[in-house]
């Protein structure tokens, strides 16, 4: 069964996450990707990955996401988040991960917990 996976990254976490997708690519593309901008145009440009796009993470993209969890229009969220640096955009990335919990959507914020989600026999339930 497709999940519908949404796939964001601080600054200094992107390569990170491309890394993982790349990795991950062969599972990835057997679902619905999402991404916040900078982080869907550098997986789609660099994996060649088909992702919708929603609006950069501090120009109002945390919230779009977080408006689809709560539509029940997202069933993953893969998040490589910073919390040691600062982001103007605080207040959004809480209310995020906030809504993701309320919502009970597994929520992954580094790689390891990302392959977690990804070798869980759930996945494809």
């Amino acid at each position: 069964m497709k999940k519908n996976i949404v796939l964001i990254a601080h600054d200094n976490l992107k390569d990170k996450m491309v890394e993982w997708a790349k990795l991950n690519k062969s599972k990835l593309t057997k679902h619905n990707l999402m991404a916040t901008g900078t982080t869907g145009k550098l997986l789609s440009d660099k994996l060649k990955l088909k992702i919708k796009r929603f609006k950069s993470g501090p120009l109002g993209g945390d919230l779009q996401i977080g408006s689809k969890i709560s539509e029940g229009k997202i069933d993953i969220m893969i998040f490589f988040w910073d919390p040691l640096s600062p982001h103007p955009h605080d207040v959004d990335v809480k209310a995020l991960l906030r809504i993701a919990a309320v919502y009970d959507i597994p929520t992954a914020t580094n790689p390891n917990s990302a392959d977690f989600i990804m070798t869980s026999p759930l996945l494809n339930k």
